[in-house]
């Protein structure tokens, strides 16, 4: 039998521990399908102290993640700590200067990083994998770089944030408003206690970074994508969403269309019925459109010790059955710069929800300017918004270009009878 795959983990906490526990556990079942023993040699932690559940016996300990890659004895290192910027991108590029491959489910890492890794990676001639940075247990990067890799991508969405996907989930069952699920979200370990990358969207849009570089074939960019969040959204908001047959999830959307790509995280509302209007709390779902496969859905635990940690192992298996695949899944001589289309351009439906005084003229007025924008309604309809003196317009359009919905919405929100910012969300088939 083959010499054993060697594995150092930088960072012991909820998937460091998951993927020794793996390791362990199934140490039997993933040797008969690497090939070859799989053995963690080393790792790295801040609190040797600390109860993870797994036995470290006979395991190299180290407090500097960083030396560790240095250990000769050391194939491949797991850079499980996370952020895009100081220890983590250290333990990785130096693994890789000292001839390890490396595998992270570190996604801010990959989205802001992700190209220099990569030529680090080929220029001495080791692999770099991040099947668990996206979408936790769900094997997307994997679809798309091997299973639809015949494929022309025309368009990918998803729900790739469990928190914001459970608050949203429970703000609807509940009928709390978003601060309170927010504290109960924290209170279950859901959400972090600073939850600015989840509910902002900033998770998403590392995920959809990494997934629309790999669908259209460009590096990871950051930079033209732009990221809405799901703070504004109220129960009001769910309630209507729902009287008219949606619910509202927390997309992130890619597509490609006349050789341009645009890319975006955004609150929408998709049809009850829908694969994604499906997925409540914790889960997550990526929807992908090839031109020969079609439509296919893929759903599961987006996060976690069991999810996130199967992913690092799967990598660890291919690295050690010898298979690779291009890192960003287009040969780097091959790659192109992607030409981003900008927000206003694209074309969808909306809903929008406005707070004004009750009375005479006001819908009139909203009508009037949706029209002069030449937008067509679809629906709209009146309720009580709370004081006496006020009510809720709540209109859904058909297809309109972006450019024309906010040259229409800062006309209504200038109007003196809107007393609140209106709030506007895509619609989404």
């Amino acid at each position: 039998m083959s010499e054993p795959l060697r594995i150092g983990v930088a960072g012991l906490g909820t998937v460091g521990a998951g993927v020794v526990k793996i390791l362990q556990h199934n140490a039997g079942l993933i040797t008969a399908r690497a090939g070859r023993e799989i053995r963690v040699v080393a790792v790295s932690a801040r609190n040797r102290e600390r109860e993870r559940g797994i036995s470290l016996q006979g395991i190299r300990w180290y407090d500097d993640a960083v030396e560790m890659t240095t250990y000769p004895a050391l194939d491949v290192v797991c850079e499980l700590i996370g952020g895009a910027e100081g220890i983590a991108r250290d333990v990785c590029v130096s693994a890789l200067k000292n001839g390890k491959s490396v595998v992270t489910a570190n996604k801010a890492l990959v989205a802001h990083h992700g190209e220099a890794l990569e030529a680090l990676s080929l220029e001495k001639e080791k692999e770099f994998a991040f099947e668990a940075a996206v979408a936790g247990g769900i094997p997307v990067i994997k679809t798309l770089r091997e299973g639809l890799s015949a494929n022309r991508i025309a368009r990918l969405q998803g729900i790739m944030n469990g928190t914001c996907n459970y608050i949203l989930t429970q703000m609807e069952k509940t009928g709390k408003p978003f601060d309170e699920v927010l504290a109960e979200a924290q209170a279950k370990g859901y959400a972090e206690a600073d939850p600015t990358f989840d509910v902002d969207g900033i998770d998403t849009a590392h995920k959809l970074a990494i997934l629309s570089a790999l669908a259209f074939g460009f590096a990871p960019a950051m930079d033209p994508l732009p990221c809405e969040g799901i703070r504004r959204i109220t129960i009001a908001d769910i309630a209507y969403a729902r009287q008219l047959g949606y619910r509202i999830k927390l997309l992130g959307i890619a597509s490609e269309q006349d050789g341009k790509v645009m890319q975006r995280v955004n609150p929408a509302l998709v049809p009850l019925a829908s694969p994604l209007g499906t997925v409540d709390d914790v889960y997550n779902a990526i929807q992908i459109e090839g031109d020969f496969v079609g439509r296919i859905f893929l759903e599961g635990r987006g996060a976690g010790e069991g999810p996130t940690a199967s992913s690092v192992v799967a990598d660890i298996i291919d690295i050690a059955r010898g298979i690779a695949a291009p890192t960003l899944n287009v040969f780097p001589t091959r790659r192109g710069n992607a030409e981003f289309a900008p927000l206003e351009t694209i074309e969808t439906g909306y809903y929008l929800r406005l707070d004004v005084l009750d009375k005479p003229g006001v819908l009139a007025e909203v009508t009037g300017a949706l029209k002069d924008g030449g937008i067509s309604l679809r629906d709209v309809s009146q309720h009580s918004g709370g004081p006496d003196e006020r009510v809720h317009i709540v209109l859904t359009t058909h297809r309109v270009r972006e450019r024309n919905m906010r040259e229409a919405m800062a006309k209504i929100e200038a109007m003196d009878a809107v007393v609140e910012p209106p709030q506007m969300i895509r619609i989404e088939a």
